[in-house]
């Protein structure tokens, strides 16, 4: 079960990421980035609570079909991202995948400079 702690903690986990609260008029929307780019985005007294991730376009759909608790983005480009209710229904594995995912997506992007100071196993 993910409350808004273990959440920022799994998302701080990673080499170089951020959290940020980066829209005053909605102070309590945290995001989460690494490179200057947001992996994770979510409303940290939401109830439930949930995260936005960003996901490749066809597994984001298969995710979609095969949860009713993983629905198109909320205010995100609804190809590339999925928001993911952390009511509970949702085995945490399966969370914890797609918050590593999301990380593995932007880091991928990065230029190789900064994909090797963050000491990326991707890129190995």
């Amino acid at each position: 079960m993910f409350d808004a702690e273990r959440l920022r903690a799994v998302c701080l986990d990673f080499n170089g990421a951020t959290e940020e609260f980066p829209f005053p008029r909605h102070s309590e929307v945290c995001t989460f980035k690494v490179g200057g780019k947001i992996f994770a985005l979510t409303t940290v007294d939401a109830v439930p609570l949930s995260v936005s991730l960003k996901c490749d376009p066809e597994l984001a759909e298969r995710l979609r079909a095969a949860h009713p608790e993983i629905v198109p983005g909320y205010h995100l480009n609804k190809r590339h991202w999925n928001t993911v209710s952390l009511a509970g229904a949702l085995d945490d594995r399966l969370v914890l995948d797609m918050i590593e995912d999301s990380y593995d997506l932007i880091v991928a992007r990065l230029p190789r400079a900064q994909q090797l100071a963050l000491d990326w196993p991707g890129r190995a």
